[in-house]
C-alpha cells in the first residue's frame, strides 16, 4: 500500500494533470492496438462460432435469408455457422416431409418415423445452371459433407455470401406465358397459388394459365388459372408453412387446352416440355394440373426420361410443396412443332434425336436408292384413319405404288407410341390426309420423304404452318398433292352449286366451327390413281439424291 502512494506520489510531482489524461489516452490506444493485432494474427486457428439456439426450421431458414445489409459484414458472416435441428420425415424420392407437429416447434429427439437432422449453412457455393447457389451441408449425426444437401436459396456471390434474391421472371411471348421463380417457393395446389416467401422482391401478383397456347381462348377455358405472388412473408394471410421439402426444380404445367389430340400433344406439351425442363438432366419434378391419366401413360416413356421422379398430381394435393426453383408454364416456339436453334440451347434435330433414344430407334437415315442396287426397294407408310379425312380407296393406292417400286406397309397410329415410333422411323415414305396423325413425322429418319394430301376446303395455310415448314427443321423431304373437288367425298352430299362446294372462304367466315364441322368432320378422300402416281415417283427421285 505504502509503495503505491509512493508511486502515485512521484507520478503526480512528474507530470502534470493535463499530461497524466494525454498518458491515460495513450495507453488505452495503445492496449487497442495490441488486442486487435492479435485477434488478427491469431484469427486463422479460431474456430466458428456456433450459434446452438434450437430452432424451428422455418425460423432457421429466416436467418440465413438474403438482405441488403449482409453483404456489407460479409468478412464476420464468412466464419459464422448457423446450426438449427428440425425432425424431418425423410421422403423417398429424397425430398423431406415435415410433420404438423414440427413445422413451427423443434422436436428434440427423433422418432421411429422421422429422423433429426443438423443443417449447417458455410460459406462456399455450387452451381445450379447458370446461377450460384450458397452449399447447405446436412448432418446426420456425424460430420458434415458439403455438397451433399440442397439449397433453397439462390442469389449468391462467389464467398458464398447471400445477396439479394434474383426476382422472378414472368415472360410472354408469341405463343406461350411463363414465369421462373427461385428461392423459398411453396405451391398450394388447392388454391392454386405458387408463392415466393421472404424474398426481398415488390409485392406482385401474375395469373398464368400454364398450357403453351397463349390466346386460344378455346384451348385455355379448359385449363386451371394460376396465381403467381411475390414478396409474402411467413405470417401473411394465405402464407401456408411447408409440408415437404423438395431438392429440385419444379415444372408446373397442364394436361388441359387440347391435350389427346396428337398434334397439339407434341406442338403445345411434348416440345414445350423438353426446351422447358432438358436443362435439368432430369433433376426435375413434373407438377402436372389438370391430369389426364390417359395422356400420361401414353406419353410416360417421354416423361420418364426427361424427369426421374414420378409426376405429382397437384390439384389434388393437401400438403404444401416447396421448391428451390419452380417454372410455372412452358417456353416455346410460336411456330408449330418447331425448336429455333437461334432462340434457344436446343434444335429439333436434338430433340429428334432425344425421341430416337428415348424409344431405342435404329434407323437415322432414310434409304439412298442407287442405280447399280434395284433391289433394294424404299418402304413406303400409307396413314389410313377410320372416321374422317380417310382414304376411301387405299388398296388401290397400295397396289399403284408396289408398281413403282414401293414396299407398303397401311398403318393406322394409336396411343401406343412405342410402336408407333418403331413403324414409322423403318419407313422412308409417309403419306397421309392433313391431320393430326403427320405429326409422327417426328419419328421419321432424316432424309426421309412427307407427302401431305391437302383436302378442299382452303386447306392451304393449315397445311403449311402445321406439316410443311416444320418438315424442313427436322431434315425432311416435303411433297403435297392438293385434291380436286372430284376426289372429295363432299360432292357426294353438297350438290355442285353449294358453297361449301363452290365457296369455302364463306364457310370459313362463320368460323373455326362451322369450318370444322363440315371440312375436317365429314370429308374423306378418294385419290386419282392417275393424277397421284407422279408424287411417288417423284419421291422416288428424291431418294436418288
Amino acid at each position: 500500500m505504502g509503495e503505491k502512494i509512493m508511486y502515485d506520489t512521484i507520478f503526480a510531482r512528474s507530470f502534470s494533470r493535463y499530461d497524466q489524461k494525454k498518458l491515460g489516452y495513450g495507453a488505452f490506444l495503445a492496449c487497442f492496438l495490441i488486442a486487435l493485432s492479435f485477434s488478427t494474427v491469431f484469427k486463422p486457428y479460431l474456430g466458428p462460432l456456433t450459434v446452438n439456439k434450437r430452432l424451428s426450421i422455418n425460423d432457421g431458414l429466416k436467418m440465413v435469408r438474403a438482405n441488403d445489409t449482409i453483404s456489407s459484414n460479409a468478412t464476420f458472416f464468412s466464419n459464422v455457422v448457423i446450426s438449427f435441428n428440425a425432425t424431418v420425415e425423410m421422403v423417398s424420392d429424397g425430398s423431406s416431409n415435415m410433420s404438423s407437429t414440427s413445422r413451427n416447434d423443434t422436436i428434440g429427439s427423433s422418432t421411429s418415423s422421422s429422423k433429426t437432422l443438423g443443417f449447417n449453412y458455410t460459406n462456399g457455393v455450387i452451381r445450379n445452371d447458370t446461377r450460384l447457389m450458397p452449399v447447405l451441408e446436412i448432418n446426420n449425426g456425424s460430420s458434415s459433407q458439403q455438397g451433399q444437401g440442397k439449397c433453397m436459396f439462390c442469389g449468391c456471390v462467389e464467398g458464398g455470401v447471400p445477396e439479394k434474391i434474383i426476382e422472378p421472371i414472368c415472360n410472354i411471348e408469341g405463343r406461350t406465358e411463363f414465369c421462373e421463380m427461385n428461392g423459398d417457393i411453396r405451391i398450394n395446389g388447392k388454391s392454386s397459388t405458387v408463392l415466393q416467401v421472404g424474398m426481398m422482391t415488390e409485392n406482385s401478383s401474375w395469373i398464368i394459365g400454364p398450357y403453351a397456347r397463349k390466346g386460344d381462348r378455346e384451348a385455355l377455358s379448359h385449363v386451371t388459372k394460376w396465381r403467381v405472388k411475390t414478396g409474402v412473408k411467413d405470417g401473411d394471410n394465405g402464407v401456408h408453412q411447408c409440408n415437404r421439402y423438395h431438392g429440385v426444380p419444379a415444372v408446373v404445367f397442364s394436361l388441359g387446352g387440347y391435350a389427346g389430340n396428337n398434334f397439339h400433344d407434341y406442338t403445345d406439351i411434348i416440345i414445350p416440355l423438353y426446351l422447358t425442363s432438358r436443362r435439368f438432366n432430369g433433376e426435375v419434378k413434373f407438377l402436372i394440373t389438370n391430369k389426364n391419366p390417359w395422356w400420361i401413360n401414353k406419353f410416360k416413356t417421354i416423361l420418364r426420361n426427361l424427369s426421374h421422379y414420378d409426376p405429382i398430381d397437384i390439384d389434388n394435393e393437401q400438403q404444401v410443396h416447396c421448391f428451390p426453383t419452380v417454372i410455372i408454364g412452358l417456353k416455346r416456339d410460336p411456330k408449330e412443332l418447331t425448336i429455333d436453334p437461334s432462340r434457344s440451347p436446343h434444335s429439333m434435330k436434338e430433340f429428334r434425336q432425344f425421341l430416337r433414344t428415348t424409344y431405342s430407334l435404329k434407323k437415322t437415315t432414310a434409304v439412298k436408292l442407287t442405280n447399280n442396287n434395284r433391289k433394294k426397294r424404299p418402304r413406303l407408310l400409307i396413314l389410313s384413319r377410320k372416321k374422317t379425312r380417310a382414304f376411301t380407296n387405299t388398296k388401290a393406292i397400295a397396289t399403284m405404288a408396289r408398281t413403282l417400286g414401293y414396299k407398303v406397309i397401311i398403318a393406322e397410329t394409336d396411343s401406343n407410341v412405342a410402336k408407333v415410333a418403331e413403324t414409322i422411323n423403318a419407313c422412308d415414305v409417309m403419306m397421309g390426309v392433313h391431320g393430326a396423325g403427320l405429326t409422327n413425322m417426328v419419328f421419321l429418319p432424316s432424309n426421309a420423304i412427307l407427302i401431305q394430301i391437302v383436302p378442299i376446303g382452303g386447306f392451304e395455310w393449315l397445311a403449311r404452318t402445321d406439316f410443311e415448314e416444320p418438315s424442313k427443321d427436322m431434315n425432311l423431304r416435303y411433297l403435297e398433292y392438293k385434291i380436286k373437288t372430284e376426289e372429295s367425298t363432299l360432292i357426294q352430299q353438297y350438290p355442285p352449286y353449294h358453297e361449301v362446294i363452290r365457296n369455302p372462304g364463306a364457310i370459313a367466315k362463320q368460323g373455326w366451327y362451322a369450318f370444322k364441322a363440315v371440312y375436317l368432320q365429314q370429308q374423306n378422300v378418294k385419290l386419282d390413281i392417275h393424277r397421284f402416281r407422279p408424287i411417288l415417283s417423284r419421291a422416288i427421285e428424291l431418294l436418288h439424291e
